[in-house]
């Protein structure tokens, strides 16, 4: 398996308020909607757009794929949470690792685990790599005081 990892990002908010509003995936959709215009460019906002939401599963578009639905399977408060690939043409999981910085502050990083034959990575390695990187960014920008 292949892991692409994010940037760790500054989050400002204790790891347990972090990891409470990002374990229930219901809210979401709600956090997704307050993050301000100017903080996400154009291609990113349409994404998050198009992403559904249940109690325990996201949805979102994935290129060639069509769409991709990831339902959560794990989760330590307040360090980490897990979700698992559903109908994938590979195993794939993707993990948000939360650590305390502070009494208001916390950092976070994306980790996506994917089975992909070494001679894809090349290929497809910099797309994964970028939405990692892409879904830590807006963990980053969440209002998680609210």
């Amino acid at each position: 398996m292949a892991i692409f990892k994010s940037k760790t990002v500054a989050v400002a908010a204790p790891a347990e308020a972090v990891f409470d509003k990002l374990s229930d995936l219901s809210s979401l959709k709600v956090l997704m909607a307050d993050i301000p215009a100017s903080a996400v460019p154009e291609e990113q906002r349409s994404m998050l757009e198009a992403v559904s939401v249940t109690d325990d599963t996201i949805t979102f578009p994935a290129g060639p794929v069509g769409e991709l639905t990831m339902r959560m399977t794990r989760k330590e408060r307040p360090i980490l949470i897990r979700l698992d690939g559903e109908g994938a043409p590979v195993a794939l999981n993707m993990s948000l690792e939360i650590g305390e910085v502070g009494p208001d502050a916390s950092e976070a990083a994306v980790s996506i685990d994917i089975a992909i034959p070494p001679m894809l990575k090349p290929m497809i390695g910099g797309t994964l790599q970028k939405m990692a990187d892409q879904f830590a960014d807006v963990i980053g920008q969440l209002n998680y005081n609210a």
